[in-house]
Order: C-alpha cells, then sequence, then structure tokens
C-alpha cells in the first residue's frame, strides 16, 4: 500500500496535459474554420457545439473541485458529519437541501460529492446531495423563477421533481451496505489512498494542490468526452424532428427529455433555454426538461461514471425518466 500510496501522489502531480492541448486545440480549430479552412457546416457544428458544452461546464468543475477540497481538507475533521442528523431519513432531507449553500453547477457536484464521501458519506447520501443539488439551488431558482415568472407551476414542479427523485434514489440504494457494489474499483482505491495520505504529516496547502490535480486528471477527461459526444449527437439528430412532437401532450414531453440528454446545457441557464421552446412544447414538457436535464444528460453520466458503477448510472436514468415523466403528465392534463 505505500508503494501505491507514493505512485499515487507522485501522479496526482502531473498536469491534465490532454485537458489543456484539447482546450487549445478546440480554439485553433475554431479560428482555423472560420477564417483560413472551408470546413463542412455539420463539422463545424460539431465544434462550436462541443466546445460550448464543455466551456459552459468547465468553470463549474474548477469550482467544484475547489469545494471538494474545502471539503477534504480544511474542514475540521468530522464536522459535516457531526452537524448532519442521525437518523438516515431526515439526514437525506438535509442533504437535499446542501445545495442551497453549495450552488454549484451539476458537473461541479460530481468531484463535490467525491470529496463528501472521501469525509464519511454513505453512497446513497452522496446520491441523494448529487441529484438534487443542481436544482435545489438559489442560482437554479433564480433564473427558472426570471424565465418563467408569470407560471410559478413550472418552479415548483421542477423544484418537488428534484426533492423527489434525489430522495427515491437515496432510499433505494441505502439498502447497499457494501460500497463496492456501487463504487467504481479506482474510486475506492483512491478513497483508501486519499484516507491514509490525509493522516499523514503534509501542509494543508500541498495536500490541496495533491487533490486537486489528481481529481482533475480524472474529472476533465470524462467532461470532454462528455462534450464531444454531445456536439455529436446534437448534430447526429436534426431538431426538426423534436419539434414537431411539442404539441402532444404525451409525445411532447419525451421529446423534451430526449431534448434535455441530447443538449447538456447547465441547470443555471437551462430555463432560458427551454423558454425558447415554450410557444410550441407544452407546459408539462417543460417540466420534464427542467427536471430531467441538470440530473441526467450525456454530460453528467460520462462524470458520474468516474465514480458510479454502471447499475447505478441506469437506475439513476430511470427513476429520473419516470418521476420528470409523470410530473410533466400531470401538469398537461391538471394546468
Amino acid at each position: 500500500m505505500g508503494r501505491t500510496a507514493t505512485k499515487m501522489r507522485n501522479n496526482s502531480y502531473k498536469i491534465p496535459l490532454a485537458g489543456i492541448l484539447l482546450i487549445g486545440s478546440l480554439i485553433l480549430i475554431r479560428i482555423f474554420s472560420k477564417h483560413n479552412f472551408d470546413l463542412p457546416t455539420k463539422i463545424q457544428d460539431f465544434i462550436t457545439l462541443s466546445s460550448s458544452v464543455i466551456i459552459e461546464a468547465l468553470p463549474f468543475v474548477l469550482l467544484g473541485l475547489a469545494l471538494s477540497i474545502v471539503v477534504q481538507i480544511w474542514l475540521p475533521d468530522n464536522l459535516l458529519l457531526r452537524l448532519l442528523p442521525k437518523r438516515t431519513v431526515p439526514r437525506r432531507i438535509v442533504l437535499s437541501f446542501l445545495g442551497i449553500f453549495l450552488p454549484v453547477c451539476e458537473c461541479g457536484n460530481v468531484p463535490l460529492a467525491r470529496g463528501l464521501m472521501i469525509r464519511g458519506l454513505t453512497v446513497s447520501e452522496s446520491l441523494t446531495f448529487l441529484l438534487a443539488a443542481p436544482i435545489l439551488n438559489p442560482i437554479t431558482i433564480i433564473t427558472t423563477q426570471q424565465a418563467f415568472g408569470s407560471d410559478s407551476t413550472i418552479l415548483i414542479a421542477r423544484l418537488a421533481g428534484g426533492f423527489m427523485i434525489a430522495n427515491i434514489v437515496g432510499w433505494l440504494f441505502n439498502g447497499y451496505k457494501k460500497s463496492s457494489d456501487l463504487l467504481t474499483a479506482d474510486f475506492e482505491t483512491s478513497c483508501k489512498i486519499d484516507h491514509k495520505i490525509t493522516n499523514q504529516e503534509h501542509s494543508k496547502f500541498k495536500r490541496s494542490i495533491e487533490v486537486f490535480t489528481k481529481e482533475a486528471n480524472v474529472i476533465v477527461p470524462a467532461l470532454f468526452f462528455g462534450g464531444f459526444v454531445a456536439g455529436f449527437v446534437q448534430v447526429a439528430v436534426p431538431r426538426s424532428i423534436l419539434v414537431e412532437l411539442g404539441s402532444d401532450p404525451v409525445l411532447s414531453i419525451f421529446a423534451m427529455i430526449a431534448l434535455a440528454f441530447i443538449v447538456s446545457i447547465c441547470a443555471n441557464v437551462d430555463a432560458f433555454f427551454a423558454l425558447a421552446f415554450a410557444n410550441t412544447f407544452t407546459t408539462g414538457s417543460l417540466v420534464s426538461f427542467l427536471i430531467f436535464g441538470p440530473i441526467v444528460d450525456i454530460k453528467m453520466l460520462s462524470l458520474m461514471r468516474t465514480t458510479y458503477k454502471r447499475r447505478v448510472l441506469v437506475t439513476v436514468t430511470l427513476i429520473t425518466t419516470l418521476v420528470s415523466a409523470c410530473l410533466g403528465l400531470a401538469v398537461n392534463y391538471a394546468f
């Protein structure tokens, strides 16, 4: 274990050069494609859409990494665990609203959830926080209210949906006693090594750099992969097909769920994106879009796969789809 920990510490100092090279490549390609090369329109769209997803999400990922470092390194030992209720249900309810105090986009919540698990949260508790925080935070609430201020139904349904999904998922996975059933082997190994390193005599600043570079080497490549896939799907699937389904009270819901999965837009601004469809799509479909997107999209699944096993991602996707669709249908037929 000592050699492994040393190797991990040495690797943690490696700067995520792949991410830097990818960013530089995207910038150069966009510059040259605009001025020097006559690239096909679809390739230009792919470059623009992929880079937009990545550039939009990257600041929040960095913020999430910073908050993860605060949780792992700078908070006093067991402070968070002492402040949380001891009973499981009230504990998950409190964790659902933790995003109010940590207003990070869904991308940044993944490294933060990793840090919370290293500090002692269970897998089910980390999932409850991870799924609720993108919706139950002040930035998302304010932007949703600004976009749909004339219709409070959308905001209320969105908040209710985020809370329900997070706690249903947390309850389902609470029965798993072995974290190895739900977490990737790489992350479990990382948790053990991080715990060992935390107990050694290192300055907090040095440990912060180690954690940042190690986490960035895991999260940033996943973000790029998700961004590229989202860009490809957006180019490959004509939006006109989705828009044609907008007036149907049932089909419009699944069309907007599919659109949320494809576009992978940040939860802090997705309400204004959805507003563009307000005149062609049903209100319930907009609700489904605003609930589903922050929890399950191409980019988010790519990031979550760095930490959670495939069975977790499948379960989260199914529950999010069902709850989003049910709430969307309820809004369409009740209002």
